[in-house]
């Protein structure tokens, strides 16, 4: 029996996850987005309810969810819906694109979507509610807490760590051994070679701390 799962958000990064998540067969599908839009489809996935139905969807059957509302720099609503599905009793399962590659040595969390041809070696963690786009690398030993979202070829040397609710930035490279503050925004192609604080505004190559956040 196919499983019953929600995706929350109907937005572009809901469409990245569909195309991961059509690749596997042992889910029935539903989306659920703003009021306006229900009864609408995306790529042929029906949006059948909205944030105020979730709870009795969980009733019904429906005992997967997914946060597929996408952030840049605030997963603010992302941690909130997260909360509120796991509170209710959903399973909150990773999506995995099938041309990922993944070391059979890493750890993933929960609730976490990683992109096509995204590599994520052994020894890294990735935490909770994390986003790894189209095409990142996550190198041996890092550590990505929770609610990162880690951009489109984005390329983390070993043994980075990345602190909660951060956002890196497409096509940014960060050097082995550095940490990068929580609730900071690394602007796009950025090159970091030193630790950067939290709450900052950062971007350029080299990569500098411009305000704090």
């Amino acid at each position: 029996m196919n499983k019953k799962i929600l995706l929350i958000g109907g937005g572009g990064h809901c469409k990245v996850i569909l195309d991961s998540l059509l690749q596997y067969e042992d889910y029935d599908i539903s989306i659920i987005d703003k009021k306006e839009n229900i009864g609408k489809s995306i790529m042929g996935i029906k949006i059948i309810g909205s944030d105020d139905d979730i709870a009795r969807l969980y009733s019904q059957g429906y005992k997967y969810a997914f946060i597929s509302l996408g952030s840049i720099g605030n997963p603010k609503i992302r941690i909130k819906l997260f909360d509120m599905i796991d509170k209710i009793g959903f399973e909150i399962p990773n999506i995995i694109d099938k041309s990922a590659v993944i070391s059979r040595y890493a750890k993933l969390q929960k609730g976490i979507f990683v992109g096509k041809k995204s590599v994520i070696n052994s020894g890294s963690v990735i935490e909770n509610g994390c986003i790894i786009n189209t095409g990142a690398i996550i190198e041996h030993d890092c550590v990505i807490k929770e609610f990162v979202h880690i951009a489109s070829g984005t390329v983390l040397g070993g043994n980075v760590t990345i602190n909660k609710n951060t956002h890196i930035g497409s096509n940014s490279t960060i050097r082995n051994n550095l940490t990068i503050g929580k609730n900071t925004i690394i602007g796009i192609a950025s090159v970091i070679t030193k630790n950067i604080g939290d709450n900052k505004l950062a971007y350029g190559n080299p990569c500098k701390e411009i305000k704090k956040i």
